[in-house]
């Protein structure tokens, strides 16, 4: 595949293609505007590029290792590098977006953070930093993932963060979306809303694009120290909202990289959605026939939202991406396949990448021979009870 460069959002309403934008009420438009000025203008200063740096290097822990998967790259006969976000501390890629944007919100003179969260990872991050710089911290999460991530819930509310039950719809990640959208509109001089992915309004989408590319740039980096071809063959990652895979894929868009995007088989936004809007953006989404958002469904609760990022959407329809499918079945085998091979317990969501290698591996999806990178967006300790239940050891 010929190199493609693909340019960043651009306008007042942060357009990839027909896809972004702001679909929002009136109250939250001068919200938005503010964090997209605040975020222009420190992303300009070195100053606050400079605070980030320190902050991913002395707190965070970056840069994080590529790590050779040598005994699974025997297994399935290509070569597999671990991007390894799950060393990050709090355990996952949502760090680093999160140091960002409170830096960002304390610069912006707000007093206290909002944040949705699903799988509890973001809101771990988000309460981390909260703690860190002194700023409390809301975050709204579904009732069905309050009770399937129970323990990140302690966490949170052991770093100091109140966590407020959702109970309305799915009870999952959409309707936590949809709740602490609700919250701002009523707080907006005094509280951030804190976004986990890249979704929402303009200009969530780029910006936390641009907290996560660390992922791609660091591994574009340490792929050219490791690889004779300096670019691997394929780039993988799982697919939410995307934020991981958008940062990932970032370091990569403009090499002879295949980029793949792993989605959960109930949650396929890229894969099987319609054009919608939802949380203030448009993008592709699970409709029915009235074009009403479907409830999504996954075993890992942070790939349970029934859409996509717009960039996704964009790359998709542009060929430079391709987005697959893996069903709850695949990922638990894929996670358990790791640990037994390599010492390492992703993230169910991290395992979803994992199912697509380990299927793809040795046909034409993906070569005999190929290597490939695997972006690990975070690791399995929160997944134990899932693992239990539904592992079959």
């Amino acid at each position: 595949m010929s190199s493609i460069t693909v340019s960043p959002s651009t306008g007042v309403l942060g357009r990839f293609g027909q896809y972004g934008g702001r679909y929002i009420p009136e109250s939250l438009i001068p919200a938005c505007q503010a964090v997209a000025e605040a975020f222009a203008e420190a992303w300009a200063d070195p100053g606050f590029r400079g605070s980030l740096s320190a902050l991913l290097s002395a707190y965070a822990g970056r840069p994080t290792p590529l790590t050779p998967a040598l005994r699974l790259s025997a297994e399935l006969g290509v070569t597999v590098l671990l991007k390894r976000e799950d060393l990050t501390h709090t355990g996952s890629h949502k760090i680093n977006n999160v140091l960002g944007q409170a830096l960002l919100a304390r610069r912006m003179g707000r007093t206290r953070l909002i944040a949705e969260t699903g799988a509890g990872m973001h809101g771990v991050a988000t309460a981390t930093a909260g703690a860190l710089l002194g700023l409390p911290v809301k975050v709204f999460m579904g009732e069905r993932d309050v009770e399937r991530q129970a323990h990140n819930v302690f966490r949170m509310r052991l770093l100091g963060a109140e966590v407020i039950p959702v109970t309305t719809g799915s009870r999952t990640l959409k309707d936590a979306t949809s709740e602490a959208m609700r919250h701002w509109v009523t707080d907006t001089d005094e509280a951030y809303y804190c976004v986990g992915s890249v979704i929402g309004p303009h200009p969530y989408p780029t910006m936390v694009r641009e907290f996560q590319r660390v992922i791609g740039d660091e591994a574009r980096r340490q792929c050219a120290a490791e690889l004779a071809s300096a670019v691997p063959d394929y780039v993988v990652a799982c697919v939410g909202g995307g934020s991981n895979a958008a940062g990932t894929f970032a370091g990569f868009v403009d090499t002879s990289a295949r980029l793949i995007g792993v989605e959960a088989e109930g949650g396929s936004g890229a894969s099987h959605g319609a054009l919608g809007v939802l949380h203030g953006f448009q993008s592709l989404f699970l409709q029915d026939e009235h074009g009403q958002i479907q409830e999504a469904h996954s075993i890992a609760a942070g790939l349970d939202y029934p859409g996509v990022g717009p960039e996704h959407a964009y790359l998709r329809d542009l060929g430079r991406a391709r987005y697959v499918t893996v069903s709850d079945s695949e990922a638990i085998a894929a996670a358990v396949r790791m640990a037994r091979a390599e010492g390492i317990l992703p993230a169910i969501e991290s395992a979803h990448a994992l199912a697509w290698v380990a299927r793809a591996a040795g046909t034409p999806d993906l070569p005999s021979g190929s290597t490939v990178l695997v972006t690990l967006s975070g690791r399995g300790d929160k997944d134990i009870t899932t693992l239990i239940a539904e592992a079959d050891l």
